[in-house]
């Protein structure tokens, strides 16, 4: 199979179109959406564009409230939990809204060593962190594609007493299809990158020096990896560099691509605003910023849209915004993180050599009680990506709802092992409740694989999953 050079599935054309015919959407074809989605099985471009339009409080109320169904019905209230684990900050490119790009002098560059990226991890699996996203800058140190090789290994090979990193996924300068099939040999889970804006003029604007000027590179990278078997992708643009909802039909166009080549769309979709980054104007001001009442419904209308995606919320937002969105179709949060290459290390958050500014500086035992607290079920699960649960494979299992009898669960056994090796006693008191009242409401099938499995992790045993 060919892999193609050029993204032309962005058509501006049919944005325009979709945008221009949506507007003001009568609250019967609104209710038609609603009620085509509670089916599961996904909007169109134009559909999403229709459900853009709405502006009256008690239909979007009612967005709002089918979105909840929805992510209920597929996820219920598990939220996994994850990690940024930040390598290198070295980068030729320059993009205006990033403290990375190769202009900023206030940047601290660093590249990590083997043994320092051991020390990253260590400090990340004593805290009880079981799965991992690895992030460099889009600059390679001396010893090239090798030197992330290198990483994921080490991360692999690092123990802390019962705990290890049982997942790794990569966010990376997009990649040949010779590099993706060895990130897929090194084991990676997800390869995830952000195209940042659709919008050509705008593209070319933020980014004006080194290999991510080049759009169509960037664009066709899921091509590539999927053609060398990585399964699940993740993608997502950085909300604040172009309007909102242009920027979300693209993306409709991006995922529709990919279904149409490919059986499968994106394993997760990631929603992260332009927060402030270190000398940088366009970051502090952001030339299209969302509103938080327009992020919650753009939220609401992709989990309507792709309601078997998992959708990622980083730490980049305040902690009272990531509350909000669990209801709404997020099903992936980060916790405890840092965004500069040896920052667990150093113990604080918005570093010299921070990305960006985080919105959420919280620990990870306390985001956990929180979570647990909001009526939610952190999960460290990683065994879809062990047993080859991944790509059409896993939404074979999805769509019919047998996920559930994998994910609860495992979910379960996976909280159940931080309650007993990290927790600090009030997350502990509130996650031994959350787990009678999430056995209490089972059924008996879901009983029968849960209880031994939990009784398993009592008695000592790791890494318990079906």
């Amino acid at each position: 199979m060919a892999v193609i050079e050029r993204a032309d599935f962005i058509q501006e054309e049919g944005i325009a179109q979709a945008l221009a015919t949506a507007k003001k959407p009568a609250a019967q074809r609104v209710r038609e959406l609603l009620a085509k989605a509670r089916e599961l099985k996904g909007l169109s471009m134009e559909e999403v564009a229709v459900l853009f339009g709405v502006e009256d409080p008690e239909l979007l109320s009612e967005v709002m409230h089918t979105a909840k169904e929805i992510k209920q019905l597929i996820y219920g209230t598990r939220l996994v939990i994850f990690a940024p684990l930040y390598v290198s900050n070295l980068c030729s490119n320059e993009c205006s809204y990033c403290a990375f790009r190769a202009s900023n002098k206030e940047a601290k560059r660093r590249t990590l060593t083997q043994k320092e990226i051991a020390a990253e991890v260590r400090i990340l699996i004593s805290q009880g962190q079981k799965r991992l996203i690895l992030v460099a800058g889009e600059t390679m140190p001396k010893e090239g594609f090798q030197y992330i090789l290198d990483s994921i290994k080490t991360i692999y090979a690092t123990k802390v007493g019962n705990g290890e990193i049982r997942r790794v996924n990569v966010n990376l300068a997009p990649p040949t299809v010779g590099e993706c099939r060895q990130l897929k040999d090194a084991g990676i889970g997800t390869y995830q990158c952000f195209q940042e804006t659709y919008h050509r003029p705008t593209y070319a604007a933020v980014h004006r020096r080194g290999t991510k000027r080049i759009y169509d590179w960037r664009a066709t990278v899921f091509d590539r990896a999927m053609t060398a078997g990585i399964d699940d992708v993740g993608m997502g643009v950085l909300y604040g560099l172009y309007d909102w909802r242009w920027e979300t039909l693209a993306l409709m166009q991006h995922i529709a691509h990919l279904e149409r080549e490919f059986g499968c769309g994106p394993h997760t979709l990631s929603f992260p605003r332009i927060e402030p980054a270190a000398g940088s104007k366009l970051a502090a001001q952001p030339p299209y910023a969302v509103s938080n009442r327009d992020f919650l419904k753009l939220i609401a209308i992709m989990r309507l849209a792709v309601p078997y995606t998992g959708m990622i919320m980083s730490s980049r937002e305040k902690p009272e915004m990531r509350r909000q969105t669990y209801e709404l179709g997020i099903s992936q949060i980060s916790a405890g993180c840092r965004t500069d290459p040896g920052g667990y290390a150093q113990g604080s958050a918005d570093n010299e050599g921070s990305q960006f500014q985080s919105g959420d500086h919280r620990e990870l035992d306390e985001v956990l009680r929180d979570v647990i607290e909001t009526g939610h079920l952190p999960s460290f699960c990683t065994a879809c990506y062990r047993t080859g649960r991944t790509g059409a494979d896993f939404m074979d299992l999805a769509k019919p709802g047998d996920i559930k009898y994998h994910c609860q669960p495992n979910a379960l056994s996976t909280l159940k092992e931080y309650l007993i090796d990290y927790a600090s006693p009030e997350t502990k008191a509130a996650g031994e409740k959350l787990i009678a009242d999430e056995l209490a409401a089972m059924d008996k099938r879901q009983l029968s694989v849960t209880e031994p499995m939990l009784a398993q992790v009592r008695d000592g045993e790791r890494d318990v999953f079906v």
